[in-house]
C-alpha cells in the first residue's frame, strides 16, 4: 500500500523549550506573545467544540517580517507551528495537538486591507482580515468580493485561502482558490514568498499560490493575498421555490441558466425537514410559502448597473415553471428585508440542527448530474443500514456539494448513538460518495477529523504526490502536523 511506502516519517519534533520561548517573546513583544493560559485556552478548542488541544504559548506576529522571523526560530529549534485565523475550521484544522508540542501562530493581528484598485479589480488583504470587513471595504469602492458564507463575521482571509473555502456563490465565481491572484507567505524554513503581483498571465512554472491554497497550513503561513474583485451588482432578486424532488430542482436550475446566462449566482437546495427545524428552533423564522413541499430552493440572481432588474425575468421563469408543473409554488422577495429573511432561513439550518441534537456531519461532493440521485439513494441506504436514523441533506446543488448529516433516532440519546455508530455511518457515507465519483471533502477540508478516512480512501498516486510535496517543502514536518496528511 501507498501508506507503507509514502507516509510522512514520524519525525521527533521538539517540545518548546524556555530558550526558544524567550527568543520569541523578545521578537514579538507583549502584544504578539503570550503564555497566559487564560488568553490561549479559547483558541485550543475547535469551532464545533469537539476537539481540544493544548499549547504553552500563542504567537501573534504583526506582519510578514515578524512571521518569517518566528518561523525561522521555530524551524531552527524543530518546534511545530499550528497556523490559525478565525478558528472557524469545521474539521479541527487549526486546533493544536493535545500534547502541547506545537505553538499556535495566530494571524489575527495582520488585519490591514493594504489596497483596493478599481482599475485592476484587486484587493490586497492581509491574512487576518475578517471576510465581512473585506466585503464592506470593497462595497465602499463600488466593488464586491464574491465569496460569502455563514461565518463571514469571524472567518479570516488566510484561513479561507488555506482551506479553499466555498460558500454560496461558487456556482458563478468558484471557490476561494479561483479568487486568489497572488500570495505572500512564509515557508517552513522562514523564507518569505513575495508573490502579491496580481498578474492575469504568469507562466513561470509551478503555481505556488495554487499550491498553498487548500494546503491547510501544512506548507506555509499565508500572510497576505491579492484577491479578485467584481463590480457591485445594480440589482438582485431573491426567490424561494417549493418542488417535489431534487431532480426537479436541477431541471429548474438548468432552465434558469439557459434563460439568464450567468445571472444566477446562488442556488441552494433545502429539504422540508431542514426548513421545519429552522421554523421550530430559530426565533422569528417564518415559512416563505403556504403548504408543505418536499424540497425547496433558494435562488439569487443579480444584474450589473444599468441592466434590467432580474426580478422580472426570474418571476416570469418561475411562473412558467409552475404552469408546467416543474415547480409547485414560489415567491420573490419584494424588499431587501425580505431577501435577507429568505437567506436567514438557509443560513440558520446548521444552528437549528445543532439545537435539535448532534449529528454525524459530512461535507461531500459528487458530479452535479449525479447529485439528485445520490441524495435520494444514499439517504435510503443509510437509513436502512442504521434503523431509526434520520438523514438531512442540503447544500449547493449547482456545484454538487451536499451536506449529508445523519441524526440519531428520535428515541435515542444523541451522544450515545453517535459514539456507537458515528464511525460506521461516516464510513458508509464516504464509501457511497466515492462510488458515485465524488469527494469526502467538498469545502471544509480534511483537518484532523477526516484524516483517517482520507488516508483510507485516497487515490494512491494523488496521496504519494501530496506527501512528496510536503516532504520537499517541510522536511522537518513543523507546519500544522497531524492535519491533512497521514504520518507514519
Amino acid at each position: 500500500m501507498w501508506r507503507a511506502r509514502y507516509s510522512l516519517a514520524a519525525m521527533a519534533l521538539s517540545s518548546p523549550r524556555p530558550e526558544l520561548l524567550a527568543k520569541l517573546a523578545a521578537r514579538l513583544g507583549p502584544h504578539g506573545f503570550t503564555v497566559d493560559p487564560a488568553d490561549i485556552e479559547p483558541w485550543t478548542l475547535d469551532w464545533r467544540g469537539r476537539v481540544r488541544g493544548k499549547a504553552v504559548a500563542m504567537l501573534s506576529p504583526a506582519d510578514a517580517a515578524e512571521t518569517a522571523d518566528v518561523v525561522a526560530l521555530c524551524a531552527e529549534a524543530g518546534v511545530a507551528i499550528v497556523p490559525q485565523g478565525g478558528n472557524t475550521s469545521m474539521v479541527a484544522g487549526a486546533t493544536p495537538p493535545v500534547d502541547a508540542s506545537a505553538l499556535i501562530l495566530s494571524t489575527r493581528r495582520m488585519r490591514a486591507i493594504r489596497s483596493i484598485s478599481a482599475d485592476d479589480g484587486v484587493a490586497v488583504a492581509e491574512a487576518g482580515v475578517v471576510l465581512a470587513d473585506l466585503h464592506a471595504a470593497a462595497a465602499g469602492q463600488g466593488l464586491r468580493f464574491p465569496l460569502s458564507l455563514g461565518s463571514k463575521g469571524s472567518a479570516t482571509i488566510g484561513g479561507l485561502i488555506s482551506t479553499n473555502a466555498g460558500g454560496t456563490q461558487v456556482l458563478r465565481f468558484g471557490p476561494m482558490r479561483s479568487l486568489v491572484l497572488g500570495i505572500e507567505a512564509v515557508l517552513p524554513d522562514g523564507s518569505l514568498l513575495e508573490g502579491l503581483s496580481a498578474l492575469r498571465k504568469d507562466n513561470r512554472g509551478y503555481d505556488l499560490r495554487q499550491l498553498l491554497a487548500g494546503a491547510e497550513g501544512t506548507l506555509g503561513i499565508i500572510t497576505a493575498a491579492s484577491l479578485r474583485l467584481v463590480p457591485a451588482f445594480g440589482a438582485r432578486a431573491v426567490a424561494w421555490a417549493g418542488l417535489g424532488s431534487p431532480r426537479s430542482a436541477l431541471g429548474l436550475l438548468r432552465r434558469l441558466e439557459a434563460a439568464t446566462g450567468e445571472a444566477v449566482e446562488s442556488f441552494e437546495l433545502v429539504p422540508d425537514e431542514a426548513l421545519a427545524l429552522v421554523l421550530a428552533h430559530i426565533p422569528g423564522a417564518r415559512s416563505p410559502l403556504a403548504g408543505r413541499h418536499g424540497w425547496h430552493v433558494l435562488i439569487e440572481a443579480t444584474a450589473p448597473q444599468g441592466a434590467p432588474d432580474p426580478a422580472e425575468a426570474l418571476g416570469g421563469l418561475l411562473a412558467a415553471a409552475i404552469e408546467e408543473g416543474l415547480v409547485e409554488d414560489a415567491t420573490i422577495a419584494a424588499s431587501e428585508a425580505q431577501a435577507e429573511a429568505l437567506w436567514h432561513l438557509r443560513e440558520s439550518i446548521s444552528e437549528a440542527e445543532r439545537i435539535d441534537g448532534v449529528a454525524a456531519k459530512h461535507d461531500v461532493s459528487v458530479p452535479v448530474s449525479a447529485m439528485p440521485g445520490f441524495i435520494l439513494s444514499a439517504r435510503k441506504q443509510v437509513e436502512l443500514a442504521f434503523p431509526g436514523s434520520r438523514v438531512l441533506t442540503f447544500g449547493h446543488l449547482g456545484d454538487g456539494n451536499v451536506h449529508f448529516n445523519v441524526r440519531a433516532p428520535a428515541d435515542a440519546d444523541d451522544n450515545t448513538w453517535l459514539e456507537a455508530e458515528g464511525e460506521a455511518v461516516s464510513r458508509m457515507v464516504h464509501d457511497l460518495t466515492v462510488a458515485a465519483g465524488g469527494s469526502l471533502s467538498a469545502e471544509h477540508g480534511i483537518g484532523q477529523t477526516k484524516l483517517a478516512e482520507y488516508a483510507r480512501l485516497a487515490d494512491p498516486a494523488r496521496m504519494a504526490a501530496q506527501l512528496a510535496i510536503k516532504s520537499a517543502l517541510d522536511p522537518q514536518g513543523i507546519m500544522n502536523p497531524g492535519k491533512l496528511l497521514p504520518r507514519g
